[in-house]
């Protein structure tokens, strides 16, 4: 399982401690650190569409309205932490943390 996301945010802390006290086995892939290569955001937003994007960051509402009008892809590879977090590959793709993912994931 590998969770993708920032090592600052929040909600990847709370869905990898979670995924740890259940006995998970998952590989943190900090944005920042290791940004995604144009294959891994085409199959992220492949499997998400505009959702992968949080359009309600600071980092979103901060983007030109070029940027803006630009396509998912587009946004992520200019700023990875636009995405939103934590993306999850598992024996699926999950996005976000939510009640429903914590009970898919910690089962």
């Amino acid at each position: 399982m590998i969770l993708y996301g920032i090592s600052t945010c929040d909600t990847c802390k709370k869905a990898l401690k979670a995924l740890a006290a259940a006995g998970k086995e998952v590989t943190f892939r900090d944005l920042r650190a290791a940004p995604l290569s144009q294959a891994e955001i085409a199959e992220i937003v492949g499997e998400f569409g505009d959702l992968a994007v949080n359009r309600q960051s600071t980092t979103y509402r901060s983007f030109s309205d070029f940027l803006k009008a630009s396509d998912p892809e587009e946004q992520i590879k200019a700023q990875p932490t636009v995405m939103k977090r934590p993306v999850i590959k598992a024996d699926r793709w999950y996005l976000g943390w939510d009640a429903a993912t914590e009970a898919a994931l910690t089962r």
